[in-house]
């Protein structure tokens, strides 16, 4: 049995490359497997954010810095499983992805105005936040060289 083949034509009207028929979400490309490891790795990161109250010690009583981490976390998963479920990835998925972890490096000091916070939830999650910042621009500089190249 044969499958179909589409051809995506290229910026000069010619056929650039075929995919099989519905096999849109593997990427085309290198720079396309880059964006998909990006967001393999930033869902990966998410889990933890959220799973992380459940391994290391977030607040001295209390459970705000557990909900702020369980949000925060299922956010990031499902900004993450968006841009994966996508084959080229969004832009504007990735500036949310590196906003999301600016607020992980900045939620514990925040809360510890008004809450005793562990020294374990400033490291885990200024840690995480810097892995989505590195995954974010690594996903967006994919993102501009692959339109770049394709100009």
């Amino acid at each position: 049995m044969s499958t179909p083949l589409i051809g995506r034509p290229g910026s000069d009207g010619a056929t650039a490359e075929a995919l099989p028929a519905g096999d849109y979400a593997l990427p085309s490309s290198k720079l396309g497997m880059v964006a998909q490891v990006s967001a393999a790795l930033a869902l990966v990161t998410g889990v933890w954010v959220a799973l992380s109250p459940y391994f290391v010690t977030l607040q001295q009583g209390g459970t705000n810095a557990n909900n702020v981490n369980l949000i925060s976390g299922l956010a990031i998963a499902a900004v993450a499983a968006f841009a994966l479920a996508n084959p080229r990835g969004f832009a504007g998925l990735q500036v949310g992805s590196a906003l999301l972890g600016t607020w992980l490096i900045i939620a514990g000091p925040i809360l510890n105005q008004k809450f005793s916070i562990a020294d374990p939830m400033y490291w885990s999650n200024s840690i995480a936040g810097g892995v989505l910042i590195a995954l974010a621009a690594t996903g967006l500089a994919a993102a501009a060289l692959r339109r770049s190249l394709h100009r």
